[in-house]
């Protein structure tokens, strides 16, 4: 099963910008990234399929953050700018072998991931 480590999160102040780094040790067909905020449910916010590259971005956060991968690294990357304080949360990536054609557009159903980082916290101050 393929094993997943996130770098990157960190405190920053309103406005800012973080780069969210995912490295996989072995295959997948499909990556994302979720986050979890207190008190609130899993949520994504960005998927990327490896092969073909399509990504989707969830509604709310496009314009402000966009996913990509580096192959040669096996390592998918999500940059998040202009940050709110609503964005703070624990960020999680994960990684499954099913391909586009099986999700048909539930990329974000955390459920349907077998692997999952440990997570990296964002915080961001007003």
């Amino acid at each position: 099963q393929v094993q997943l480590v996130e770098s990157g999160g960190g405190s920053v102040q309103a406005g800012r910008s973080l780069r969210l780094s995912c490295a996989a040790s072995g295959s997948s067909n499909v990556m994302a990234w979720f986050r979890q905020a207190p008190g609130k449910e899993r949520e994504g916010v960005a998927a990327i399929y490896t092969v073909g590259g399509s990504t989707w971005v969830d509604d709310s956060l496009k314009g402000r953050f966009t996913i990509s991968q580096d192959n040669a690294k096996n390592t998918v990357y999500l940059q998040m700018n202009s940050l709110k304080p609503e964005d703070t949360a624990m960020y999680y990536c994960a990684a499954d072998l099913r391909r586009e054609a099986e999700l048909v557009g539930r990329h974000f159903v955390a459920q349907l991931y077998k692997a999952w980082g440990q997570g990296t916290q964002v915080t961001v101050s007003s």
